[in-house]
């Protein structure tokens, strides 16, 4: 009885069999068994199969005996390097009828890594399936799945794949695996499901905001059918706010778009950020740096003398263009009460050459007011093909996350 408990002591720590599967030992099949046990113990895994054959030597064997030598034989095989062997014990095992639930869900695995390593991806694809849909959760078997469906070229299935597993998450209320969210993005890279990558990217960054999501999201976005350059500032904003402006030419292409539009006080915000981060200010074009920042100076000072103006001629025109447009501006320029104020007017008043526009102006001067809330329910009703609702949607992100 003391041999009896220590073998199966000895196999539950291989993981080779439970206490109930060991009761029907006979000595003759336990003492070698026990021997493989230790052996297996002490890394050696050659010497382990040599007991198991002698275990196995022996006749009239039961079921529940072959079982315990058909799961030693595996686990000392695998061990050993020999993955064919293993992988003949672990399906010899699988089919006695004798595994519990727990039991065949760890049997499919091993069999699924086995088959992998003799190259047997058929074979391996077929135990994967046999695990999950036993209920196995092993994320390394997930990896493994994706590696034998990657090497088949079938990206249609891992897409599939993926999203189930990201859905099931979301509907449980979970953050879907970053994991997932990779391979369905690189799946849907691959099967030139252009828009399909871009909404999982936009996941990405919602659930995991790493630097290198964004610039790839940001990267992808002006490249979408119908994408309009008039959102050139803002992704160039976005990429700011996530650190993906460092250069210093785009320091200096974004001050000029904002200039242009006429964001003054953002443009000279964006020179200085420029010239504190030492991207401006150096080199051989250090003095038309300095240009720059004057100018954007310079029309600073010009648009604040005349706001006053501007607001009353925005206020006696017909449509809500210009309130939306000054609005924005001053919002920018660090006054988003009153920026909030003069866009809601010119909402109200209407006749706008583009609504949606004008509601993504609106929700980015709530995001700069801090009002995260109000921001990004007013960001996530903008609607549109041109880009603008696709804007709106990461400055919606962003704001959750600032």
């Amino acid at each position: 009885m003391t041999s009896l408990r220590a073998l199966t002591l000895a196999l539950l720590t291989a993981g080779c069999l439970t206490a109930a599967q060991a009761q029907s030992l006979r000595p003759e099949v336990g003492k070698p068994l026990q021997q493989a046990s230790e052996l297996l113990r002490a890394g050696k895994a050659k010497e382990a199969l040599a007991k198991v054959r002698e275990a196995d030597a022996v006749g009239g064997k039961s079921a529940q005996e072959q079982l315990m030598i058909d799961r030693m034989r595996g686990a000392a095989a695998q061990r050993a390097g020999d993955n064919a062997t293993a992988a003949q014990a672990f399906e010899s095992a699988f089919n006695s009828g004798k595994l519990s639930g727990a039991e065949q869900v760890q049997m499919a695995e091993s069999l699924a890594f086995a088959y992998s390593q003799l190259k047997d991806n058929a074979r391996a694809s077929q135990w994967v399936q046999k695990a999950l849909s036993l209920g196995s959760q092993s994320a390394q078997l997930k990896q493994l799945q994706a590696y034998l469906q990657g090497a088949s070229g079938d990206y249609s299935a891992i897409a599939k794949d993926a999203q189930g597993a990201i859905s099931a998450a979301e509907q449980a209320g979970r953050r879907p695996e970053e994991g997932d969210l990779l391979r369905l993005a690189d799946a849907q890279q691959r099967t030139n499901n252009t828009a399909g990558q871009f909404a999982t990217l936009e996941k990405l960054v919602a659930y995991y905001p790493k630097k290198d999501y964004w610039a790839a999201t940001l990267g992808r976005l002006p490249r979408k059918a119908g994408f309009s350059d008039r959102f050139s500032l803002d992704l160039m904003r976005l990429r700011l706010a996530t650190g993906n402006l460092t250069k210093t030419e785009e320091y200096m292409e974004m001050a000029q778009l904002a200039l242009q539009a006429g964001y003054a006080a953002e443009a000279k915000q964006i020179v200085e950020k420029g010239f504190a981060s030492g991207a401006l200010g150096t080199g051989a074009e250090a003095e038309r740096h300095k240009r720059l920042r004057d100018l954007a100076v310079k029309q600073e000072s010009e648009s604040s003398a005349s706001v006053d103006k501007d607001i009353a001629e925005a206020t006696a025109a017909k449509d809500g263009n210009a309130l939306v447009q000054l609005g924005s501006v001053l919002a920018s320029a660090g006054q988003a009460d009153k920026g909030i104020s003069l866009i809601e007017q010119g909402i109200a008043k209407g006749n706008l050459k583009r609504p949606e526009d004008a509601k993504l102006r609106l929700g980015r001067a709530m995001m700069l007011g801090k009002n995260k809330s109000k921001a990004q329910q007013t960001l996530r009703s903008v609607q549109g093909t041109d880009g603008v609702a696709d804007i709106a949607r990461l400055y919606a992100i962003l704001a959750g996350q600032s």
